[in-house]
């Protein structure tokens, strides 16, 4: 491979700039451009260390720096690489790089770096993107789970299961050699036993994706009501400044507003829906249709009502007909506390009997307007967050690539227990097995392609 070079820290004026060469030339053009201070050249010293010289073309000297030299297979990329530690001026990096493009560099593609640390053996694939999950991570939740995936999460799990069928398969295969004398090298009560242990697995995967994904992105929380509830006032005091439009006029949010505000070391999205109600208006009509689409999408939904534009009986419904929904964090806030406080109790009293626990275990009594109890409904979503990345542990998937890997791969093994249970002979189950090899090895890296391997490497930074 040809030496790469690019800029390894964010671009712009800063205290430092990082600039990363790899490739077998590295060292060597290296040499040709930077001059330490304390020993004669580059390539005499010992790898993983750091020295102190200049970086000059000719008598012009662009600047003072350090050099990191990373010798043989041990770097990042898995070949000869240096890092030159430079000041953080742009004019200082783009004479660096160009001088050191004129020793025969070129500049490095998205994710090239990257991409290398896979094809020579650093990285699984799956591990590989994890890496940019983890530039992206904007949370502590969404950044446990990329450094997870990037120390090898679930890749040795699906890597060890891949490599039992593909023992099995080996031996089926090798029955086809035999098929004239009718023998069997594979034990097909032991392979049964291995495909329900393969789909125990990938259920187990497929299953978090959803988990996986809030915490990579942050939870859905839609907050709806009736118009007038009180919806905007509480996003705003939720995020403490004024996001959204309050009105005492009914209908004012006509579409969808989101925020995300860290609580518990998660993310999550606030969405402001519009009020959900009977409507002649065209406009608001389609924001109450939006509003239903976000509740779909939900993993918690704040419902907001008050004895001013509601009934206990209404409340009920609404849940029971609209919020229920397997896996759904149901939280009712019964607003306006602070207008008629002697009724809350014989209010709530019929919607708890009704609703605790099968729907919801949660009513807290809050005046958004007043910020009264914010406080107590940021503490229980940040116990709800503590909950859900409790569960998790290692083996969460947060990649839509290898969700679809993984549902492809069990509709095969699917198909070969099919096969299995009508005694379908070798050659046929050796297709679906084949099929179920290729999917768990597209996500380990173990089967690619040139543009799997693009799609992936595009959506890195250059640099990384």
């Amino acid at each position: 491979m040809d030496t790469i070079i690019a800029l390894a820290t964010a671009s712009g004026a800063g205290a430092i700039s990082i600039i990363r060469l790899s490739g077998a030339e590295a060292i060597a053009i290296a040499d040709r451009v930077f001059h330490p201070y304390h020993t004669h050249n580059l390539a005499q010293v010992p790898s993983h260390t750091v020295h102190l010289g200049t970086i000059a073309e000719g008598d012009r000297v662009i600047d003072e720096c350090l050099a990191t030299v990373f010798k043989g297979n041990k770097s990042y990329t898995g070949e000869p690489s240096v890092e030159f530690s430079c000041h953080g001026s742009s004019y200082i990096v783009q004479e660096v790089i160009k001088l050191c493009l004129a020793q025969g560099c070129r500049l490095a593609e998205a994710g090239e770096f990257t991409k290398r640390a896979f094809l020579n053996g650093k990285l699984a694939l799956s591990e590989a993107e994890a890496v940019a999950d983890l530039i992206a991570s904007d949370s502590a939740a969404s950044h446990q789970v990329a450094m997870q995936q990037m120390r090898g999460g679930f890749t040795s799990e699906i890597a060890h299961l891949r490599q039992e069928l593909l023992n099995f398969a080996s031996l089926i295969e090798l029955e086809l050699d035999f098929s004239e004398e009718d023998v069997e090298f594979a034990d097909r009560t032991q392979f049964k036993t291995l495909l329900s242990q393969i789909k125990t697995t990938i259920k187990h995967l497929t299953d978090s994706f959803s988990t996986g994904n809030a915490l990579k992105n942050g939870i859905p929380v839609a907050i709806v009501g009736k118009p007038n509830a009180g919806k905007s006032t509480l996003l705003n005091a939720l995020l403490n400044e004024e996001r959204a439009i309050v009105s005492d006029i009914a209908g004012t949010t006509r579409d969808t507003i989101e925020e995300v505000l860290h609580i518990g070391g998660l993310a999550f999205r606030f969405i402001d829906t519009a009020g959900i109600r009977q409507t002649t208006d065209s406009i608001e009509e389609i924001g109450v249709r939006k509003a239903k689409e976000k509740i779909a999408t939900a993993k918690i939904v704040l419902f907001l009502y008050s004895e001013l534009e509601d009934t206990p009986e209404e409340v009920i419904a609404f849940v029971k007909d609209v919020l229920h929904r397997s896996g759904l964090k149901v939280i009712l806030l019964h607003n306006k506390s602070d207008i008629n406080t002697q009724n809350l109790e014989a209010f709530d009293r019929p919607i708890r009997e009704a609703l605790i626990p099968a729907f919801t275990d949660t009513i807290i009594d809050i005046s958004a307007k007043n910020h009264t109890n914010v406080d107590r409904l940021k503490q229980v979503l940040a116990s709800y967050a503590q909950t859900l990345t409790a569960t998790t542990g290692n083996s969460v998937i947060t990649n839509l690539r290898h969700y679809e890997a993984l549902n492809n791969a069990l509709t095969a093994i699917d198909r070969v227990e099919e096969g299995l249970e009508a005694h379908l002979s070798g050659d046929l189950l050796a297709i679906d097995i084949r099929e179920a090899l290729y999917h768990l090895g597209s996500i380990t890296g173990e089967v690619t392609n040139d543009e799997l391997l693009g799609n992936i490497f595009s959506r890195f930074c250059i640099g990384k």
